[in-house]
């Protein structure tokens, strides 16, 4: 297969990139701020566990929103070895379970799950790896989990233009089992038909039972 770049979008319209730099001065106000509301909340950040607690909470915050960044290598894709034949359309590519950690931009708790994403292509496909790194282009962020399924489905209809794109998302959010009602048995469900999948209801089921919402 010979690689194809995406022309049609500029990488940075496609996937934000937005390096993020932040210089010491400012890391250290930061830490300040952190270290000032762990106290008020009740903890002593003297000790010698806790002293480096406000440093460490915004490197793992960084860590954890590294999808603001971009993937420049979801910019890729590869001719179709399937051209023009009418089973193509019924034939679908369905990568999960792709594991997730997120933040709730509400809370900033996390919630964490798996996603499901399927696609019936057309003229381009794209490496397996890169719906893996799609789902984490997105959940890598502070998010809503209702809304990063309709994220993943753009993207992949910009990166491929597609016959269809399926999403599905399963999650526990901590904002539910941690506070407010405390409800720890149940998990949000999202999905997201686009193309034949809309259309097509064997299509759908198809995708799900491999979801293991439907036998």
């Amino acid at each position: 297969m010979t690689e194809t770049s995406i022309d049609d979008f500029t990488l940075d319209e496609l996937l934000q990139l937005n390096k993020r730099n932040i210089n010491p001065e400012d890391l250290k106000k930061y830490e300040g701020y952190m270290a000032e509301i762990f106290t008020a909340m009740g903890m002593d950040v003297n000790t010698p566990s806790t002293h480096e607690t406000p440093r460490r909470f915004i490197e793992a915050l960084l860590e954890s929103t590294s999808g603001y960044e971009g993937d420049p290598k979801l910019i890729k894709a590869f001719p179709r070895e399937c051209r023009g034949e009418p089973d193509c359309r019924l034939s679908q590519v369905i990568e999960g379970p792709i594991h997730f950690h997120s933040l709730c931009e509400h809370h900033v708790f996390p919630f964490y799950g798996e996603a499901y994403v399927g696609y019936v292509a057309d003229e381009r496909i794209l490496g397996i790896s890169k719906l893996t790194r799609l789902v984490r282009l997105y959940t890598k962020r502070f998010a809503v989990q209702e809304r990063i399924g309709y994220q993943i489905a753009d993207m992949l209809e910009a990166l491929m233009r597609p016959h269809g794109v399926a999403v599905f998302m399963r999650a526990k959010h901590m904002c539910v089992e941690m506070r407010g009602v405390r409800e720890i048995s149940p998990a949000t469900r999202t999905t997201v038909f686009r193309g034949v999948y809309a259309d097509d209801p064997s299509l759908r089921a198809e995708f799900l039972n491999v979801c293991g919402i439907i036998k």
